[in-house]
């Protein structure tokens, strides 16, 4: 699933990225794929302009990019290397970003379906209680966009994301909205490995109905334990798919 769909997600948008970010991506994207692992150092400042044709002060200040996300430390004498992960901005849109380029690690799907386990359910619940009548509009336009588009797996998992991201924003609560980024995520990547035939979407549909229909009723209650099923079921197939790899 490309990162593009994170950055639309997001509703990032901008002037075209400078030389320098351009490299702090493609560092950037190596490091999360773990092709430079925690500890090693990357090429120095000359091998890197000679591999992406640009000037060293682009490098320079690609590396600033990075070292700013927690991704790289640079030591005099030394040289530039990957920090830990625990040292990552894990919540950057960069860095989230950049694992949709990456190959899936079970152990990150792992721990992004432990995030959404935490904080879905109760967003159903207070999206029931305290949701506008509009914000419980737009979950439902959400469902039907999904059950419109079952037969695509990019268009689906769009409308999904929409869908969880509507949720998010009924609950009225700002600091649950600013998690949204890590719920993309992990959905974007969970649903990479899990929706590889479009025709198995369908399957999840009839879950996306109940959650919606229990908020519109205003049953938080029905409406948490209806996104525990769903989330459990996502996390069926998911650990279905790990299992196999």
């Amino acid at each position: 699933m490309s990162e593009l769909i994170y950055y639309d997600l997001k509703q990032i948008a901008g002037l075209a990225p400078s030389l320098a970010t351009q490299v702090a991506r493609e560092i950037g994207r190596r490091i999360v794929s773990n092709s430079y692992a925690p500890g090693d150092l990357i090429e120095d400042e000359a091998a890197l302009a000679d591999r992406y044709q640009v000037s060293r002060s682009v490098i320079r200040d690609a590396v600033k990019i990075l070292v700013g996300k927690g991704l790289l430390e640079v030591r005099r004498g030394i040289g530039t290397r990957v920090r830990s992960r625990g040292s990552w901005g894990l919540l950057d849109d960069d860095v989230l970003a950049w694992y949709q380029s990456a190959p899936p690690n079970p152990e990150i799907l792992r721990q992004l379906r432990d995030v959404r386990q935490i904080f879905e359910p109760k967003a159903a619940r207070w999206a029931a209680e305290r949701g506008s009548e509009d914000s419980h509009e737009q979950i439902r336009l959400a469902v039907e966009r999904m059950e419109a588009e079952k037969g695509s797996v990019e268009d689906f998992v769009m409308a999904d994301a929409v869908f969880h991201r509507s949720i998010l924003r009924a609950t009225q609560n700002e600091f649950l909205v600013a998690l949204e980024g890590i719920i993309f995520s992990a959905l974007l990547s969970s649903i990479r490995l899990t929706n590889v035939d479009p025709r198995s979407n369908e399957a999840s549909l009839p879950f996306h109905r109940k959650v919606y229909e229990s908020i519109a009723a205003r049953d938080g209650d029905k409406a948490e334990t209806v996104m525990e099923q769903l989330l459990a079921d996502a996390g069926r197939r998911l650990g279905n798919k790990l299992y196999e790899t």
